[in-house]
């Protein structure tokens, strides 16, 4: 189903996915602060009310104390109507009081003091001292139910508060967990997203590297995005179109060089009949164009034959055949097998390194020691010295190759592997090469890099 969409989409569908998830973490934290503010809030203004009420409370006993007591000294009945009032008043603080938390014990006992209280306002004349007395003191016990009121009340705030406390704490400690767990799974699904990109990438790469390095067995085929799929198919059209290329450039240089040697044969045989006079003698002048004939036709001859070896060095390059050998009795086979050129030179040839046993293909390896060894003997000077050393580090094994020779000119050694170029530094006491050797040790090292990363070694023609 995704593979219908283009890596631009499933690009903008993660960072929308990541978004909705932060963005669902950030409005429920803002939801759940609002809602802690409302509820603090509606808190503070619940208890500046119950502890109003608590406050009104006492001053209305205060003014119903005044109001009482004046009644029945004065057998007023204003003052009674106006205690009255007070006590209406009263109980509704009382109710609203109730309503907010104040325990009914502590209500029931304040309605019980005030019907005391009623029952002393009316009496005899003569017994107004004695209830005024008697009210005097019950509004002294009614100050005390005051007083609990208000403690009881103050009691309700604090313990409104530290309900708050604790649900404000708990809240807290949620929203860090969700705030928390939120940043994972977004990283999570970044990494996740990532990896998942890039992994098409990435086939995308090897295959591009692939091509480059003319792995054109492998079929390419990329499994990800449709534009990134759609990209693979090019890429393994191109595969296919470089394959056929590679087979028309074989055939061409067969056929070309099948061609070539035929006619050249009959040049060469035709010169030598020449030469022995066959044809009749040969004047001077005649006989030095005669040799030059048979010699440029021995060059035309020899690069053909390099032509051929290079190209099926290049073709045999894709068909290793591993087993385990020991390369440095590798090299050493090599280095003895090329005794009568490096003597006849006067060199000192030295192989240092332990025995090292790895997997190769030991005809190409050895093909590859044997043109390397053979280039730094035809650029040694005479009685010089030549050193190979093999050695083993993390996941590589390096051989290095030292000469005394002039070295590999700067301008040089970006084109030293390149088929048939030749660097400006050639040896003058010997024959020019023909600049095979080191293209086909390029092909067989690259071939040995592409199947096995474990013995790459990094190419760097050294100034000796």
């Amino acid at each position: 189903m995704l593979h219908r969409f283009s890596f631009r989409q499933l690009l903008v569908i993660a960072f929308l996915l990541i978004a909705a998830l932060l963005g669902a973490a950030s409005l429920r934290a803002l939801f759940t602060l609002e809602d802690l503010t409302l509820q603090s809030r509606d808190n503070a203004a619940r208890a500046l009310e119950l502890s109003g009420a608590a406050r009104s409370l006492a001053e209305r006993s205060v003014a119903m104390e005044r109001s009482s007591r004046q009644s029945v000294v004065l057998d007023d009945r204003v003052l009674r109507e106006r205690f009255r009032d007070e006590v209406r008043e009263a109980t509704d603080i009382l109710a609203r009081l109730a309503k907010e938390g104040l325990p009914g014990a502590k209500a029931q006992q304040w309605r019980s003091h005030l019907q005391t209280l009623g029952s002393l306002l009316t009496g005899p004349a003569e017994t107004a001292l004695e209830r005024e007395r008697q009210l005097a003191q019950a509004f002294r016990e009614l100050e005390v139910v005051n007083a609990a009121i208000a403690v009881q009340a103050q009691q309700t705030i604090q313990q409104r508060n530290k309900s708050l406390e604790d649900k404000l704490e708990t809240s807290r400690k949620h929203l860090a967990q969700q705030v928390t767990w939120a940043i994972v799974l977004a990283v999570a699904m970044a990494l996740a997203f990532g990896i998942w990109f890039t992994r098409p990438l990435k086939r995308l790469e090897n295959a591009i590297v692939g091509l480059g390095e003319n792995r054109l067995d492998d079929v390419i085929a990329i499994q990800g995005p449709a534009d990134l799929a759609l990209v693979g198919q090019r890429l393994n059209w191109l595969r296919l179109r470089l394959v056929e290329l590679d087979a028309d450039k074989s055939r061409f240089l067969r056929h070309i060089s099948h061609e070539l040697k035929t006619p050249l044969a009959s040049l060469r045989e035709g010169v030598s009949l020449l030469e022995d006079g066959v044809a009749g003698a040969l004047t001077h002048d005649q006989r030095e164009i005669a040799q030059i004939l048979r010699h440029n036709t021995g060059v035309l001859q020899g690069q053909i034959e390099d032509l051929l070896r290079f190209n099926t060095a290049a073709f045999e390059a894709r068909q290793l055949r591993r087993q385990t050998v020991d390369l440095l009795q590798l090299i050493e086979e090599q280095v003895d097998a090329q005794r009568l050129q490096w003597r006849a030179r006067e060199l000192s040839v030295t192989v240092l390194g332990e025995p090292l046993r790895i997997e190769v293909d030991p005809e190409k390896i050895g093909t590859t020691l044997a043109n390397l060894l053979s280039n730094a003997i035809r650029y040694s000077p005479l009685k010089g010295r030549v050193r190979l050393e093999l050695s083993a580090l993390p996941s590589l094994v390096r051989l290095e190759i030292h000469d005394q020779g002039v070295g590999v000119a700067v301008a040089d050694r970006e084109r030293i592997f390149e088929p048939f170029y030749r660097g400006e530094r050639q040896p003058t006491d010997g024959v020019r090469g023909s600049g095979i050797g080191l293209s086909i040790v390029h092909e067989y090292i690259a071939a040995r890099r592409t199947h096995h990363a474990a013995a790459r070694p990094a190419w760097r023609p050294l100034q000796n």
